[in-house]
Order: C-alpha cells, then sequence, then structure tokens
C-alpha cells in the first residue's frame, strides 16, 4: 500500500525539516510506500526552500505550493495531488509543528491495516491527552468545540471531531467529493469527517498525546472559529432529513397529545391528571412511527425493547418540561384555554427530545474504536 503523508505549512522553516528527518526514521519501520507531501502556502519564511533541500537527499519527499487559502483548501490541493499524481492508496494528514508525534504514525497506519477507513489520532478517547499548561480558554475552546461538533453537526460517536492527525484510505476520499467541500479553514476537518461518516467508512479512534508546538506561532485565529460555527450547524442543515422526519412525527404526536387531552377533559378527567396521560399517549405513538420510518435506516445499537425503554426515559424528561411549562403557564394565567399552555409546554421538550433520542435510543453503530 502506498501511504502519502501530508503536511501542509505556511511559515514552518524552522520545523519542517527536523519533521521530515524523523519520519524517515519512523517509516522504514512501516511496511508500505511512504511518502512525504507537503503542501507550502508560499510561505514567506522561505520553508518551500528548506524543503527542496531535504528532496535532493530523500526521493520519497515532494513539494507543491499554491496561494494561502487555509487549512482546508491546501489539504484538498494536496489530497487530490496525492491520488492524481502520487497514486496514493491512503493518505495521512498531519501537523507540521510536531503537535503529533511521528512515533505515533506506525499505529495510526497499523488501523489501516486492521480493517478501518478513517483513522483518528484522538485526544479524546482513553489514553488520549491534550498538554496540562493549556490555559482554561483553550482548554474550552478545544473541548466544547468537539461537544458543538458532535451534536450540532451530527458526529456524536466520535470523540475527537476537529484532530487533524489522520489515516484515510483513498476510497474514502474518493467518494466524498473533495472539490465540494465549501470550507477553506480549520473546519474542513469537521466537514470530511462528516462526509466520510455519512459514506459508511469504518472510523476508528486511537489515542494519541497532543503536545503545544515548540518553535513558530499557531495560525488558528478568530476566522476560523467563526468559520467553524456557521459550517456545524449548515452539516446539520445538509442532514436534516432525519430531523424533519422526525419533526412531522413530532408534530402528529402534538395532534394525538391535544385530542387527547381535549376528549380526557370532555369526559370530566381533572386537567392536572389529563395532561400527563395525554402526554404518554403520545409518547407511544411517536415511539412507534421513529422506529418504523424516521430511524428505520440506522443500524442501531441498541435491541427494540432497549430503545423503547431509553425512549420512554427521554420522554419522561420531556413530560417533566412539557408538564412544568403547563403548571407554570397556568398559574400564571389561568385565564388563558389550557390547551394553549399545553402546546406552549411541547416545544422547548421538542429539542431536548430530538437529541437524546437521535444520540441515545436510537445511536447508531458507526465508530469502531480502539
Amino acid at each position: 500500500m502506498r501511504i502519502c503523508v501530508i503536511i501542509p505549512t505556511y511559515n514552518e522553516r524552522e520545523n519542517i525539516a527536523l519533521l521530515i528527518e524523523s519520519l524517515q526514521i519512523v517509516c522504514k519501520r512501516i511496511p508500505h510506500d511512504i511518502r512525504i507531501l507537503v503542501v507550502d502556502d508560499n510561505s514567506p519564511d522561505r520553508t518551500a526552500e528548506i524543503v527542496q533541500e531535504t528532496m535532493t537527499r530523500y526521493q520519497n519527499v515532494h513539494l507543491i505550493t499554491g496561494i494561502k487559502k487555509g487549512l482546508g483548501a491546501a489539504y484538498i490541493r494536496g489530497m487530490i495531488y496525492a491520488m492524481t499524481s502520487l497514486h496514493a492508496d491512503a493518505v495521512m494528514q498531519m501537523d507540521a509543528d510536531f503537535s503529533h508525534n511521528p512515533e505515533d504514525v506506525p499505529r495510526l497506519v497499523g488501523s489501516l491495516d486492521d480493517g478501518a477507513d478513517f483513522v483518528i489520532g484522538s485526544r479524546y478517547v482513553k489514553g488520549g491527552k491534550i498538554p496540562e499548561d493549556w490555559g482554561i480558554q483553550r482548554k474550552l475552546v478545544s473541548r466544547w468545540g468537539n461537544v458543538f461538533a458532535r451534536y450540532v453537526a451530527g458526529l456524536s460517536n466520535v470523540r475527537d471531531c476537529t484532530a487533524g492527525f489522520r489515516a484515510i484510505r483513498s476510497s474514502v476520499l474518493s467518494k466524498v467529493s473533495l472539490e465540494t467541500i465549501g470550507v477553506q479553514g480549520y473546519a474542513f476537518l469537521m466537514a470530511l469527517l462528516s462526509r466520510a461518516v455519512i459514506n459508511k467508512a469504518v472510523v476508528r479512534e486511537i489515542p494519541v498525546v497532543f503536545v503545544d508546538r515548540i518553535r513558530g506561532k499557531t495560525k488558528l485565529g478568530l476566522s476560523d472559529i467563526v468559520e467553524f460555527i456557521i459550517n456545524a450547524w449548515w452539516i446539520r442543515f445538509e442532514r436534516s432529513s432525519t430531523f424533519l422526519k422526525f419533526a412531522a412525527v413530532g408534530l402528529s404526536g402534538v395532534f394525538v397529545n391535544l385530542v387527547s387531552f381535549t376528549l380526557l377533559l370532555h369526559v370530566g378527567l381533572n386537567k392536572y391528571l389529563s395532561s400527563p396521560i395525554a402526554i404518554e399517549l403520545s409518547v407511544v405513538s411517536n415511539f412507534i412511527l421513529n422506529n418504523v420510518w424516521t430511524f428505520s435506516s440506522r443500524d442501531t445499537l441498541h435491541k427494540f425493547h432497549m430503545k423503547g425503554l431509553f425512549f420512554n426515559i427521554v420522554s419522561l424528561i420531556s413530560l417533566f418540561i412539557i408538564f412544568t411549562t403547563f403548571a407554570i403557564l397556568s398559574i400564571v394565567f389561568p385565564t388563558v384555554r389550557p390547551q394553549i399552555h399545553q402546546a406552549i409546554g411541547i416545544l422547548p421538550a421538542m429539542f431536548v427530545n430530538y437529541f437524546m433520542i437521535s444520540h441515545w435510543a436510537f445511536r447508531e453503530k458507526l465508530v469502531d474504536r480502539e
């Protein structure tokens, strides 16, 4: 198998030669044809000249240059070149600043050999680690950025969605249409992973220790964070068919809820008792429809009876939200029709319901972790 290690650079003169030397030593232990491709964005510190000098000593080192447009643009350019010009069977993503330990490269390649399609050097699985001396702000940005990606972009089964240390089969990249990924900055890492998951790639996370750079400056800026947030929501929108089905089922549940509530009131049942009974009837109808329609295509982690149990647990939380809202509104606005209070209580519960049901009760078996 031919594997191309892609290293994007911008002003990495102090690191790139040392990294290439380290990779040459490590790659001797890997039973594959390893190529090193540096994608330099016309660094003003003449990083490319350093790479060209190493190319006189190592035939497996390659260089392409281009205009600086962001990390994602550099990776797309590098991946296309690796597959079309170097005929790589797989590529690796790796930072130039030694944040990713070259000694971990054989472990990522080994996971490809074991059958994985998309291997992530993960900081957030057991055994993974981030620098202890990171400040509270950087820790929060890293951890909550991953939480945001997992639950907003729909990547809940992956612990480290923003890791830049990866090994990916070219067959996966061929399916994701690299040219159509309209993300040029750090959000590319999340966008590429999302497309791989959609295409049923076998994703595996292996623990790595991430370290801070010693030489040079970090390139992450505010614009990258803004792009990341916007694209997380865009990915959710692109994958919204499941949510739309869920919303349609929820709408039918609202109908069941309010009709049942009205009928129970009509037969003389107390409104504070009618409300939870109507909620439970809608819970049952929602579970049946979600199971046979909304999530029917998922290879879910849990069997039918466990999905039903988890669904009801989540629904109890929703019941609490709806009933609490209903009770408060009934006390504060006693002259308003109780059906209106009941309907208002349904709205906040709907979003809580979707995320918990999608990522717990109907959790999908997509990721294989070591």
